[in-house]
């Protein structure tokens, strides 16, 4: 494979991310992600989303991924990343990120969060299990 068609291989599965996970067919219909309605910003800018999960099975590697947007839409920030387990279990997720103080403040949030599987053979491509949308309140805390 030549530099140029690694480079094109790379890009075209970091586009694959970008892709809104509801336009990718789910593996399972069983699998679920919750978002707990109250985030929390710290004095610091550390920011701390949570919820829940469960997923059936996976052969690669699982992530509980957030971002978040409070004001304008188009502006989302990406609140860490969670390993997951898939075994059929109902599981606590925690992200937490810190940006510059300021950045997100206390009030109304909104959030996304994908179950996310990096496919085990080959190229590592996303396999979508499950995406929650849900609008929060960011506390002080």
């Amino acid at each position: 494979m030549s530099m140029r068609q690694a480079v094109g291989a790379a890009t075209a599965a970091a586009l694959l991310l970008l892709v809104a996970p509801s336009a990718v067919a789910l593996s399972d219909p069983y699998d679920e992600v919750t978002v707990d309605p109250t985030g929390y910003v710290a004095a610091d800018g550390t920011i701390t989303l949570s919820g829940t999960y469960h997923c059936m099975s996976a052969a690669g590697p699982v992530y509980v991924s957030s971002s978040v947007s409070q004001g304008d839409p188009q502006v989302r920030h990406g609140i860490g990343g969670t390993s997951a387990v898939c075994d059929g279990a109902e599981h606590r997720w925690t992200n937490t990120e810190k940006r510059t103080p300021g950045t997100l403040a206390p009030g109304a949030a909104h959030v996304d969060a994908t179950l996310m599987e990096l496919s085990a053979t080959g190229l590592p491509l996303p396999v979508f299990h499950a995406t929650q949308q849900q609008d929060i309140t960011v506390a002080q805390g």
